[in-house]
C-alpha cells in the first residue's frame, strides 16, 4: 500500500477511473484525427495537392515527437542512473546555481558516490512538457504566418484580372515606346540612391516595409516571367502559379529537418546562464528575417537597373530578365530555407518561454527581469507578424523570377500526364536503343536527339524526359516551330503532343474548371 503523501499506483485506483481517463483519451485523439481527415478532404475538393502534402507532413511531425515523448517516458529511470562527475554537474547551469533539497532516488544515489545525475527523472518530465508545447507552437505558427501571407496576396487576384483588360495591353503595348524611367516601374525604383551601391541597402531596408509588393512590382515581374518563359502569353494566370508553388513551399515550412533539429540543440545548449542569451538570442531571427526581406526588396531593384543598363528606351514596359545570379550563391531556394529556419526558431524560443512560465512560474530564474519577459514576447511575436505579411507575400514573388519556372506552372493533371508520358518514353527510347544501332531509322524526325531527346508539348515549348518531371524546378525550352506543327499529321500530334494541347492555357483552364 502506498504511504501517506505518496502517488497511487495503478494497483490502488479503482478500474472505472482508469477506463474513464482511457476513454477520454481515444475520444480526443479520434476527434482530431477526423478533423484531419477532414480538412484533408476539403484540400482534395479544392484540388490543393501540395496542402494535402503539406497537412501529412505535420501529421508526422507530431507523430515524431509523440515518440521521442514516449522515449523519454521510457528511458526516464535509465537516464536517471545515469551518474556524471559532480564538477560537470556543476557547469553550464540555467539559473547558476543547484538547490539540492528535493532529490529523487536516483540523484541521492548519485551524491552518495560523489556524482551527479545526468538528468533526474523530473527532468525527463519536464522535457516531455517542452516536447509538446514545441508541437503545438510550431504547427500553430506555421499555419498562423501561411494564413497572412495568403489573406494578403488576396489583392493580387483583382491585379492578375486587370491583365486581361484593353487598358492593361494598351499600356504593355510594344509599339509604344519610352523611356525605361518614365516607367511607373522606373520611377519606383531607378532612384539615385538605388543606384549608388552604399545606399542601395538601407532604401531596400526600409523599402519592404512601405509599399511592399506594389502593384507595379507585382505586374512588371510577372511581365518578365511570362515573356522569359511563354513568349507573350497573357492568358496564364501568375497569381495561381505563385499560389500553387507557395502551397508546395509551406510543405517546407511546417517540415522539421535534421539541421533545424541541431541548430534547436544549441538553442538549448547557450540558454546557460554564463551565456546571457537573454540579450542576444531573441534577436537572431528578427535579424536574420530582416535580412532576408532586404535581399529580397533588393533583388526587385536590381533587376530594374539591370533593365535600365541594357536598353534606355523600352517597348511598352520595362522588361524584366529572370536569372538566378541576382540571388545568394545563385540559389533560389537558398531564401526558402532560412525563413524555414527563421520560424521554427522563433516558434521554438516562444515555446520555451510559454514552458519555463507553465512549468517554473512567471517570475523564474530563466526570466529575472521585466525586460527579459517584454523582449522575448515581443520579438517572437513580431517575427511572426512581419515574415507572414511582409517578408512571405515579397518572397512568392521575387522567387519565380530564377533561370528556371518551377514544375508548380503545370496544373494536377498536367504534372500526371507528363509523368506517365515521360515514364513510357524512356521505356521506349530504351527499346530503341536495343533493338537497333540507328535511332535515325525507328524514331519520328520531329524528335530530336543530341544529347537527349526533347518533347514537343505544344507548338513553343520542349522537355527533356530525361530531367526528372517531379523535382522543383523544370526548364522549357522555347522554340519556333508553331507553323511546323500545325502542318504536321494529327496522328503526330496524338503521339508526341498530348493532342497539341496548350501548356499556357491548360493551367488556367483546369483550375476554372475546379473552382479555384
Amino acid at each position: 500500500m502506498a504511504g501517506e503523501g505518496e502517488a497511487k499506483s495503478l494497483e490502488e485506483t479503482p478500474t472505472w477511473a482508469v477506463a474513464t481517463v482511457c476513454f477520454f483519451l481515444i475520444l480526443i485523439s479520434i476527434f482530431i484525427e477526423h478533423l484531419l481527415h477532414l480538412l484533408a478532404k476539403y484540400f482534395n475538393k479544392k484540388r490543393r495537392k501540395n496542402l494535402t502534402q503539406a497537412l501529412y507532413k505535420i501529421k508526422t511531425e507530431l507523430m515524431l515527437l509523440g515518440f521521442i515523448s514516449l522515449l523519454l517516458t521510457v528511458l526516464e529511470k535509465p537516464v536517471a542512473n545515469i551518474c556524471i562527475p559532480k564538477s560537470a554537474g556543476e557547469t553550464f547551469l540555467p539559473c547558476g546555481g543547484v538547490d539540492s533539497s528535493d532529490w529523487s532516488e536516483e540523484e541521492a544515489k548519485c551524491s552518495e558516490q560523489g556524482k551527479a545525475s545526468l538528468l533526474s527523472r523530473e527532468g525527463m518530465k519536464q522535457l516531455q512538457y517542452l516536447i509538446f508545447v514545441l508541437a503545438s507552437f510550431h504547427c500553430v505558427s506555421s499555419i498562423f504566418t501561411f494564413g497572412l501571407g495568403m489573406a494578403k496576396m488576396r489583392r493580387w487576384e483583382s491585379w492578375e484580372a486587370e491583365t486581361r483588360t484593353l487598358d492593361y495591353q494598351f499600356s504593355t503595348d510594344p509599339r509604344r515606346f519610352q523611356l525605361s524611367h518614365q516607367t511607373p516601374f522606373g520611377k519606383r525604383h531607378l532612384r539615385y540612391w538605388n543606384e549608388n551601391s552604399v545606399l542601395r541597402w538601407p532604401a531596400c531596408f526600409l523599402g519592404q516595409f512601405y509599399g511592399s509588393v506594389s502593384k507595379v512590382d507585382y505586374l512588371t515581374l510577372r511581365h518578365g516571367f511570362i515573356m522569359a518563359h511563354f513568349d507573350q502569353d497573357n492568358s496564364f494566370d501568375f497569381q495561381k502559379y505563385i499560389r500553387r508553388a507557395l502551397d508546395k513551399d509551406f510543405g517546407v515550412l511546417v517540415g522539421i529537418s535534421f539541421w533545424i533539429w541541431m541548430f534547436s540543440i544549441s538553442f538549448i545548449f547557450f540558454n546557460a546562464h554564463k551565456f546571457y542569451s537573454y540579450y542576444w538570442l531573441p534577436f537572431i531571427p528578427l535579424l536574420m528575417l530582416l535580412l532576408v526581406g532586404t535581399k529580397l526588396q533588393a533583388i526587385i531593384t536590381l533587376m530594374c537597373l539591370d533593365s535600365h543598363d541594357k536598353s534606355l528606351v523600352v517597348e511598352g514596359t520595362i522588361l524584366v530578365r529572370p536569372s538566378d545570379h541576382f540571388f545568394w550563391f545563385g540559389r533560389p531556394k537558398l531564401l526558402l530555407h532560412l525563413m524555414h529556419f527563421i520560424l521554427f526558431q522563433n516558434s521554438f524560443q516562444l515555446a520555451f518561454f510559454t514552458w519555463t512560465w507553465y512549468k517554473f512560474g512567471f517570475r523564474s530564474c530563466f526570466h529575472r527581469r521585466t525586460e527579459d519577459i517584454v523582449i522575448t514576447l515581443v520579438v517572437g511575436l513580431l517575427v511572426h507578424f512581419l515574415c507572414g505579411y511582409v517578408t512571405l507575400p515579397l518572397y512568392a514573388l521575387v522567387t519565380q523570377m530564377g533561370s528556371s519556372m518551377r514544375t508548380a506552372v503545370f496544373t494536377e493533371n498536367v504534372v500526371e500526364g507528363l509523368k506517365r508520358w515521360r515514364a513510357k518514353a524512356r521505356k521506349n527510347l530504351k527499346i530503341s536503343y536495343s533493338a537497333r544501332p540507328s535511332l535515325d531509322a525507328s524514331v519520328d524526325t520531329s524528335l530530336s536527339f543530341d544529347s537527349s531527346p526533347s518533347f514537343s508539348l505544344s507548338a513553343s515549348y520542349s522537355i527533356d524526359p530525361n530531367r526528372p518531371v517531379d523535382s522543383d524546378h523544370v526548364t522549357i525550352e522555347v522554340i519556333d516551330e508553331a507553323k511546323y506543327n500545325d502542318d504536321q499529321p494529327r496522328e503526330h500530334k496524338k503521339n508526341s503532343s498530348f493532342e497539341g494541347f496548350s501548356v499556357s492555357n491548360a493551367a488556367p483552364a483546369k483550375e476554372e474548371q475546379s473552382g479555384l
